[in-house]
């Protein structure tokens, strides 16, 4: 009796050169400032180890790929940042976000704002207003700081650590009786916002008013601002708060990814090789 071997099939699409390049230089800048060998990236991609080199072997002819002969690992190179640049002055953040503030509104009812950071300030840029007679506006170009309302607590709690802490080294001025002051409360709340990904805020900045908040990242990864829904506190439940910020933290999730932002790929298991 003969019977008929059983091959395994790989269902996944087969990918092009260029694809397989895009899928290497997505991978290490998703990884970056952390660099990596060629066996962690034909593991994590997939790819037999001799033509994962050969990619890498191209993309370093172009610049596009660093090599370090000592660690035998790569990251990104002068070609890519001069690409990554060139996208980046072409960007238009508030148009890019417009039509997702306008989904939000539509949506939910309730005002949604575009706010970009300056230094420990944050600034209104844009909104698009709740259809609602009894509804939330605000005043586009006027600043707050980083530690009061949502959209600027979103801002904060996403932040680098050592900016983080320079900030929390300052005197926190009280907006509103609601207002975190106590740097050590106030850590304890940006843990909370990194925790569900999005701030919420209850008359923080503005008495009677209530509102959630996400942050919005460039493809470096470093913060432009944040998107915010607010509306009359009486509004903001916590059923409310709770769906109302999952969608503006899925809607800037969108938004730095129209932007370029990647967040970081979770690390696999087992030992790097160096070759």
């Amino acid at each position: 009796m003969t019977t008929t071997p059983v091959i395994a099939r790989d269902d996944r699409p087969v990918r092009s050169g260029l694809g397989r390049a895009l899928d290497v230089i997505n991978i290490i800048a998703g990884r970056a400032p952390e660099t990596l060998g060629v066996s962690t990236i034909a593991r994590e991609l997939g790819l037999p180890k001799a033509v994962a080199y050969r990619i890498l072997k191209e993309l370093v002819a172009d610049d596009f790929l660093s090599f370090n002969e000592e660690t035998k690992r790569y990251r990104l190179g002068t070609g890519a940042l001069a690409v990554g640049l060139a996208a980046l002055r072409a960007l238009d953040v508030p148009e890019i976000a417009r039509r997702y503030l306008v989904r939000l509104v539509r949506g939910t009812g309730e005002t949604a704002t575009l706010s970009v950071r300056q230094g420990w300030i944050r600034v209104y840029i844009d909104q698009v207003l709740s259809p609602h007679e009894v509804r939330m506006s605000v005043s586009l170009g006027t600043s707050h700081p980083l530690h009061s309302g949502s959209s600027s607590k979103a801002i904060l709690a996403a932040l680098p650590a050592v900016e983080l802490d320079e900030y929390l080294g300052q005197p926190l001025d009280r907006v509103t009786p609601s207002t975190i002051t106590d740097p050590d409360l106030l850590r304890a709340e940006l843990a909370r916002i990194r925790r569900q990904g999005y701030a919420v805020s209850l008359g923080e900045r503005q008495n009677g008013a209530g509102s959630v908040a996400a942050a919005v990242r460039y493809g470096t990864g470093q913060v432009f601002g944040s998107i915010s829904l607010c509306g009359p506190q009486d509004r903001f439940t916590p059923q409310v708060c709770a769906a109302h910020g999952a969608l503006v933290a899925a809607a800037a999730g969108e938004i730095s990814g129209e932007l370029g932002f990647r967040p970081p790929m979770p690390r696999s298991g087992g030992g790097e090789g160096t070759s």
